[in-house]
């Protein structure tokens, strides 16, 4: 087994990296919004894909990076890690294969379609600049919701050309759906955004507690190699400072929720102190909201274009 990990989120290279026997991960820098990872696993004749991406042009790119692989082991899966478009918007160019995904995943793909992103960054005045500050680089037309064909509840084993590979359903966290994809014989996991290397997670569905017993399954199954869905190439350090970092959000709003202090405020007032080096670190007040929701389930939480204005402010202020 051959692996590189980079030093810095920015150091990698787009492309195709060969991670482990057979294994492969679609890497796009530098992990931020919508730039997320992919995988293949290729098996005798067959491959399994983990995830499409955010637009039709990206993953067409993808998919001709990886001809050399599929020419020998057609993709015959397709595994969606979850709901977020930057893994699954892609999915009606992979034709012929079956897509798998949770039950929770499949449902909550239809929340957000491409055409609601469509119609957010071509909105005028200060609603479309807020979201083309955050996906303007990507093309949200032409894309029609290609929905799984097979879904599952808590595991499911799926044999790709005599190889095994493990889905585990371990949210909601992330969002609710999430899955990770483990390949036991090279000691591969493929976290979707349940791992942000060097990235700030994002607890959009919650309850953040899940999220963090999601990590604690993660490093049960050992991998060698963590194909995160943003971010480098990684190990389970990363997974144990990603741990490290919901816990530490969970236990400083927890403590601001107590002092009556509001989400905004409590989100302003938590020391990032290391973590504050990552990417998209203005999405503390999503994950503080997501904190204050478990702990108050009645509190509302705030819209789409609320979350968004709320993270370009606090990463304003700090500049």
């Amino acid at each position: 087994m051959t692996c590189t990990f980079p030093t810095m989120p920015t150091t990698y290279p787009k492309g195709l990296a060969d991670v482990a026997a057979n294994c492969y991960a679609y890497l796009q820098p530098d992990g931020g919004w919508g730039w997320s990872n992919a995988g293949l696993i290729c098996g005798d004749g067959a491959s399994l894909l983990v995830d499409t991406l955010f637009d039709l042009r990206l993953t067409a790119e993808m998919l001709d990076a990886m001809k050399s692989a599929t020419a020998r082991a057609p993709i015959a899966t397709l595994v969606n890690t979850h709901a977020n478009g930057d893994h699954c918007y892609g999915n009606q160019l992979v034709t012929g294969a079956e897509i798998i995904a949770s039950t929770a995943a499949a449902d909550e793909m239809r929340d957000v379609p491409a055409s609601v992103l469509a119609g957010l960054t071509a909105a005028p005045g200060d609603v479309g600049d807020l979201f083309r500050s955050f996906f303007g680089a990507f093309n949200f037309e032409g894309i029609e919701l290609t929905l799984p064909t097979r879904t599952f509840d808590g595991f499911l084993s799926v044999n790709v050309g005599g190889r095994r590979v493990d889905l585990h359903e371990l949210g909601p966290a992330h969002t609710q759906g999430d899955a990770i994809a483990h390949v036991p014989d090279a000691g591969v996991v493929y976290t979707g955004d349940l791992l942000f290397s060097h990235g700030t997670p994002i607890v959009w569905a919650g309850p953040l507690s899940n999220w963090i017993v999601a990590c604690d399954r993660i490093i049960e199954l050992s991998p060698v190699v963590v194909v995160p869905g943003h971010g480098p190439l990684s190990t389970l350090a990363e997974v144990r400072d990603c741990r490290a970092y919901l816990a530490m959000v969970e236990r400083e709003a927890t403590t601001r929720h107590a002092a009556g202090m509001s989400v905004a405020d409590a989100a302003r007032d938590i020391a990032l102190g290391a973590f504050g080096d990552w990417g998209e670190f203005g999405r503390i007040v999503v994950n503080v909201e997501a904190v204050y929701k478990e702990l108050n389930p009645d509190a509302p939480r705030a819209n789409i274009v609320q979350m968004f204005s709320e993270m370009a402010a606090i990463e304003r202020s700090v500049r």
